[in-house]
């Protein structure tokens, strides 16, 4: 017997049937014993068997709870039997490095984490997702002032403050950075924040390099590299020459431009071309191929006439040749001719953070693009190297990056989880929205799947309806003829809401006729969902409202 009453707080149980549930996945482990109770929300561990505490705490995770070790019953992770406690070094300061420097903290590890900004929090909070959505719900009041949908509202022109836009913006992202990232730091004694460069001196010792210029080196048991991503720049002639924004810029821009010209036609592109055009600029969108190439094509031909209806030009199978800037114009040469603009907004794509970490040096592998390549497990091709986020060859999403992160921190300790994609809904937030989750049609077929799909025209959605706004369709792929479902898609408003609903789904192989019988709220958009389901086996337009 080892550490014997140990307890252990759980979170999450609901019954005693939880409690059940958690005492017969830890018995499942060699010779281990354990009492759990619901009322007291603990694990007593009587006896470890053969067992570790990290294991019995991560058995429990995967039993769907939450479960931490206090203090008094952390025992130090060692390596190579030397006798102290695990060290890892995180090289960023962004979700993938947090939640890696979390969870490796709670069990035990001390932590270093190595951020070369003056400012942690990576892409999302900062630059990303958090700013971008503060400016794109702001264009949406703005424009459902000057366009409203009622009849009964008079449309008027908003008066837009850029300057004092930005100023809120920035004091919401400054509070929430210093929430989710500095205040942790704070309240986490074993992670030890260093604003400092960082490079690989060989497999096993970093250098780092402090504002001051001032070196030293460092060394540690295991690594995490999550050095996140930058704005592609694209090679075109005299692009580097002039005053062209990236969505940093963009997003803290106190003006707006008269003409603004967008290059790129993925979710960043997409998403700030419609949010200036929206605060009052004459937008236009400049695609290689068409919008949202890598979605499905009915999605990116949809929010193309969603934004032709307002006003925002978008040329699809163009190639900028050349980018001049005089006199504050910028003029584009094309395949299609000359186009000006008053700025440029260069949205083309993100490139991973990995040039100056110095990865040759520790011998990690990287792809034809510069990103790391990891497997499910986080795992670079040198044992003790991981990698998670943007630098990585993996998506880039944040939500991907704070989960790989979490398992990376979980394996580094000698735990097993792996990191599974195949069920991973993502959000392009334009109006209508694009969401999807899972197979399209097309991608189905060519993985060999006998596959059927329905697509509901929003016209059909009671919700939709009401809102008088049925631009959009929501599309349900399913693999025949077993229905159960494999894909969906949705351009819809709020479609970020809903799909969701279709990833769970996915994720318990529910049939069509499955969803098809749950319960929705009426009027909800995600009732949309259902409804799509049930035209696999029935004609909608013959029920009635709230039809089971």
């Amino acid at each position: 017997m080892a550490n014997p009453n140990v307890q252990i707080p759980v979170t999450g149980m609901t019954c005693d049937d939880c409690a059940a549930r958690i005492e017969k996945a830890l018995a499942a482990l060699p010779d281990v014993k354990a009492r759990v109770s619901y009322p007291r929300a603990t694990a007593v561990i009587e006896d470890l068997g053969r067992a570790t505490l990290p294991e019995i705490v991560q058995t429990i995770r995967t039993a769907g709870y939450g479960a931490s070790l206090p203090d008094t019953a952390r025992t130090p992770v060692r390596m190579g039997g030397r006798g102290r406690d695990l060290h890892i070094a995180i090289i960023g300061g962004g979700s993938a490095a947090f939640a890696c420097a979390i969870r490796a903290a709670e069990d035990g590890a001390r932590v270093t984490l190595i951020e070369g900004h003056s400012v942690i929090g990576g892409t999302c909070v900062n630059v990303g997702c958090v700013p971008s959505k503060i400016l794109i719900q702001a264009a949406h009041v703005a424009h459902e002032q000057a366009a409203p949908r009622f009849q009964g509202l008079r449309a008027h022109t908003p008066v837009v403050d850029r300057a004092e836009l930005v100023r809120q913006q920035q004091a919401r992202v400054e509070a929430l950075r210093q929430a989710k990232y500095g205040d942790i730091v704070d309240s986490h004694p074993r992670i030890t924040l260093r604003h400092a460069y960082a490079r690989f001196l060989d497999a096993h010792t970093l250098g780092l390099l402090d504002s001051a210029g001032a070196e030293e080196s460092l060394t540690a048991d295991r690594f995490l590299i999550a050095t996140g991503a930058s704005p592609t720049i694209p090679d075109v002639p005299g692009l580097t020459d002039t005053p062209y924004w990236t969505s940093t810029e963009a997003l803290v821009a106190t003006e707006t431009p008269r003409r603004l010209l967008v290059l790129g036609a993925s979710a960043v592109a997409v998403e700030l071309a419609q949010a200036f055009r929206r605060l009052g600029s004459e937008v236009t969108l400049l695609a290689r191929s068409r919008l949202l190439s890598r979605e499905d094509a009915d999605l990116g031909a949809g929010l193309q006439a969603a934004f032709e209806a307002e006003g925002i030009c978008v040329m699809t199978d163009i190639v900028v040749r050349r980018v001049h800037h005089q006199d504050g114009v910028f003029t584009l040469t094309t395949s299609r001719g000359t186009i000006n603009g008053d700025r440029l907004l260069v949205a083309t794509g993100r490139r991973p953070n990995t040039g100056r970490v110095g990865v040759a040096r520790a011998g990690v592998r990287v792809d034809d693009h510069g990103a790391i390549v990891v497997d499910d497990h986080l795992r670079t091709n040198v044992r003790h190297i991981y990698a998670a986020g943007d630098c990585c060859a993996l998506p880039q999403l944040v939500y991907v990056a704070a989960a790989a992160g979490t398992r990376a921190a979980i394996n580094m300790m000698g735990g097993d989880a792996a990191l599974d994609l195949r069920v991973m809904p993502t959000v392009v937030f334009t109006d209508p929205q694009v969401a999807t989750v899972g197979l399209t049609e097309d991608v189905a077929r060519m993985q060999g799947l006998a596959v059927d799909t329905r697509t509901l025209a929003l016209d059909n959605v009671p919700r939709a309806l009401a809102n008088f706004n049925t631009q959009g369709f929501i599309r349900l792929v399913v693999e025949h003829p077993s229905g159960r479902i494999v894909g969906a898609q949705m351009l819809a408003a709020e479609a970020g809401e809903a799909i969701q609903t279709a990833a769970i789904a996915i994720s318990r192989r529910m049939t069509a006729g499955e969803l098809a019988d749950q319960l929705f709220p009426y009027l909800t958009m995600v009732e949309g969902l259902k409804l799509c389901a049930q035209t696999f086996t029935k004609d909608i337009k013959q029920l009635s409202c709230c039809a089971g």
